[in-house]
């Protein structure tokens, strides 16, 4: 984190006299410090004051027939997100796909970055091509455990 100093004269804040100790500097002469942070997207803004920790939200995500709500940061991503399904649902985190707001997201993407708020809701697809692949082996493993060995030549 990056600590700033500034002068008091360029950023004014309007206080009243029963409130100058909450004020920045103490309403002692004094400078006052404004903390620094990156955000996820790579821009440098002012630190937010008012929360102790990172906000944490609710998301309800629909498999299409189950409901389930995850409570995780509102500054993780999708994949974060993908792993902590995976430990309810039981699909690894490859076979997932979520779509919010009718677009799939990638992995990569930020939850705050998106627009996800607390209790919004997100849709938890399996993936078409892993499940066909499934599918095709599970057939596979039918086939070889039905026929018993077979003759090499056939006259």
């Amino acid at each position: 984190m990056i600590k700033l100093r500034y002068s008091k004269r360029l950023f004014k804040r309007s206080c009243s006299s029963s409130k100058a100790t909450a004020c920045v500097g103490g309403g002692g002469g004094g400078a006052g410090e404004i903390g620094w942070e990156v955000s996820p997207g790579g821009m440098l803004v002012q630190k937010r004051e008012g929360r102790g920790g990172e906000e944490v939200i609710l998301v309800r995500v629909s498999t299409g027939f189950a409901w389930h709500d995850v409570s995780i940061a509102a500054t993780s991503t999708f994949g974060e997100l993908k792993v902590r399904l995976s430990m309810v649902t039981g699909l690894e985190p490859r076979e997932q796909r979520l779509l919010f707001r009718g677009k799939e997201r990638e992995d990569t993407d930020h939850l705050h970055m998106v627009g996800v708020r607390d209790k919004d809701k997100v849709l938890l697809l399996e993936d078409p091509a892993l499940k066909d692949m499934k599918v095709r082996a599970a057939l596979a493993a039918a086939r070889v455990m039905q026929s018993p060995c077979q003759p090499f030549i056939q006259v």
